[in-house]
Order: structure tokens, then C-alpha cells, then sequence
């Protein structure tokens, strides 16, 4: 009934909108048509159009999705209710595998386009970035109060360097264009940035 074809539509619309993103990690977003996201998924044009209208309505689409799923790993986090480092380690390497399943993601940050589109899109996922950032600097200020990292830690600086781990890991993988690296080595470059907040250097 009803109910099967709007979860079917649901999920062409997903797929169209995965599809989008796949092409403008391989191509970078300005290149991406309508055109090449039917051929990939063996769709007529018009099929598409059924879903998007517009080209500009699969990226609002795909803004919505990209900023839910930054916000999810905010919310998935917070319920665990995990001790101070866990919770940044935790928080930090969920946003990695956000990247890391949407490597496009960054580039809607950097892209130069100038159009209406591409800025309503980064506009969105800057907003859950905010919240993400303002979240891991909340996070360090509860791992000083609870004597887990030096209480004379600037919290914004340490926020703002831990933040600097995930940008040199995706800055990293737009060169490469390898999304693997950035869970890979993460957790471990993480480490390193964290040992120099501890107040006694290591204590997990």
C-alpha cells in the first residue's frame, strides 16, 4: 500500500542523495549533474526529478542528512555518559567515522562555489560543526574539573587542538583520497595530542 511506496521513495530518495555525495568526493561538488548521478544508479533523468525537482533540492537533502548524522554522534556520545577522556576519544573518533562514511563532507567546507546552493549547504553543516566544537570544549572543561587534565589548560585552546587532529587527518585524505586513514591513524595521533593535557601524562 501507501505505506510501502513512501518507504520506497524514501529510500531512492537516500540513495539518489548517497549517490550525490560519492561523485562530488570523486569529482569535487560543483561537477556534480543530475546526469551523472542516473547513469550511476542505472535511473532515467526524469526518475530523478521525481524525487528532486530541482539538482539544488538533492543538496539541501544532503545537508540535512550530513549535519544529522554530526549531531547524532554528538547525542549517541552524551547517552554513554563515559568518563572524561573516553568521552572525548569517543566523541572525536565518531565524528572521524561521520567523515569517514561521507568523505565528501569536507569538501562542501572548502569548496570556493559561490552559488546559493553550495552555501546553504555549508551553512548547515557549519551549524552542527558549532555545536560539535562547542561540545568537545564542554568536554574538556569536564575532564579538568574532574583532575583528569591540568586545571591551568586553556579549555578553548585544547578544544581548538584536538579539533586541529580531525582537520590535518581530512585535510590528509582529500590529498590522498583514501577515507581509511583517517580512522586508522586517529586514534593514535589523538593520543599523542591528549597525553600533553593530563596532569600525571597518560591515565586512560
Amino acid at each position: 500500500g501507501t505505506m510501502h511506496t513512501r518507504e520506497t521513495a524514501k529510500d531512492r530518495k537516500s540513495e539518489i542523495g548517497k549517490m550525490a555525495l560519492d561523485i562530488a568526493f570523486e569529482f569535487g561538488p560543483d561537477r556534480v549533474t543530475t546526469g551523472m548521478i542516473a547513469e550511476k544508479l542505472g535511473l532515467t533523468q526524469p526518475a530523478i526529478y521525481k524525487h528532486f525537482p530541482k539538482k539544488s533540492d538533492i543538496w539541501t537533502d544532503v545537508a540535512q542528512f550530513l549535519s544529522e548524522q554530526i549531531i547524532k554522534n554528538i547525542a549517541t556520545i552524551n547517552k554513554l555518559a563515559l568518563p572524561p577522556m573516553s568521552h572525548i576519544k569517543a566523541l572525536v573518533l565518531g565524528h572521524l567515522e561521520v567523515i569517514q562514511e561521507n568523505p565528501a563532507l569536507p569538501e562542501f567546507m572548502v569548496t570556493h562555489n559561490t552559488s546559493d546552493v553550495q552555501t546553504e549547504l555549508r551553512e548547515s553543516i557549519q551549524l552542527a560543526m558549532i555545536s560539535f566544537r562547542s561540545e568537545l570544549e564542554d568536554a574538556v572543561k569536564f575532564a579538568i574539573n574532574q583532575r583528569v587534565f591540568r586545571d591551568n589548560l586553556n579549555p578553548a585552546d585544547a578544544a581548538m587542538l584536538i579539533f586541529g587532529v580531525i582537520q590535518s587527518l581530512v585535510l590528509r585524505m582529500m590529498v590522498t583520497r583514501d577515507p581509511a586513514v583517517l580512522l586508522v591513524d586517529g586514534e593514535r595521533l589523538l593520543n599523542l595530542q591528549l597525553a600533553g593535557f593530563t596532569i600525571i601524562g597518560d591515565n586512560t
